[in-house]
């Protein structure tokens, strides 16, 4: 009897093959998947120490004191020795008092004292009122130093981007980064110093975008306030 089907159209002939193909290309790419490499981001803020300032080795030198030079020699005294005589007139000084009298009016004009704190650099640790970030204007005066450096803190974190040629070179490092709030209260004379251009440039566009803020005042008028921050850019 033959048989009703051909075997050369049997779908179950190559099955354990497929089967095996198909269970190597599962794995195949799970390992890949497995292998790939991402990158966390992570940002740490230092908090600004106003009192603390970079220590610098200071080289110790010997100082050569070069002993003073001998006192010159008296003058020779005189050989001829003049004799007056007693008739002789001689003129006599007259020295005038130069106290004057209770009677005498003395006219003393009055002298204007201004202090100019146009040029003047006041550091934000020692200035009386500090710079109001936004959003700090109903904040106690106490604690005003206080909600500056928090505000700062998080518009960092929030405008904070890593710079992609710097995470695919592997860069990271702590850039310094000083500012100076002027008297109008807009941030002006940006300056980084850090391990690597491409950080220092996220730092200087990361500060550049800072608001616009009431300036710093001393004895009542504004004045131009200094300030720095660190900010470490770290791969995990």
């Amino acid at each position: 009897m033959l048989p009703k089907k051909n075997p050369k159209v049997d779908l179950n002939k190559n099955s354990t093959t497929y089967f095996l193909l198909g269970l190597v290309l599962v794995l195949f790419l799970t390992w890949r998947a497995i292998e790939i490499k991402t990158y966390e981001r992570d940002i740490e803020l230092d908090r600004l120490s106003v009192l603390e300032d970079e220590e610098e080795d200071v080289p110790i030198t010997d100082m050569k004191i070069t002993p003073p030079p001998p006192p010159p020699p008296p003058p020779p005294a005189p050989q001829v020795i003049e004799v007056v005589e007693d008739e002789e007139e001689v003129e006599e000084t007259v020295i005038e008092s130069t106290e004057t009298d209770q009677e005498e009016i003395i006219e003393v004009e009055d002298v204007a004292i201004e202090d100019d704190f146009d040029e003047v650099d006041v550091p934000f640790a020692v200035i009386e009122d500090v710079p109001v970030f936004p959003g700090c204007e109903r904040v106690a005066k106490s604690k005003r130093r206080e909600c500056f450096q928090d505000k700062i803190n998080i518009h960092i974190r929030k405008n904070f981007r890593y710079p992609e040629i710097a995470q695919e070179m592997w860069i990271q490092g702590r850039v310094y980064v000083n500012f100076i709030i002027s008297r109008d209260g807009s941030i002006i004379d940006i300056r980084m110093r850090g391990p690597d251009k491409n950080l220092e440039k996220e730092a200087e566009r990361i500060i550049s975008k800072l608001p616009k803020m009431i300036p710093g005042k001393q004895r009542g008028r504004p004045v131009r306030v200094p300030f720095s921050i660190p900010i470490t850019f770290r791969l995990q």
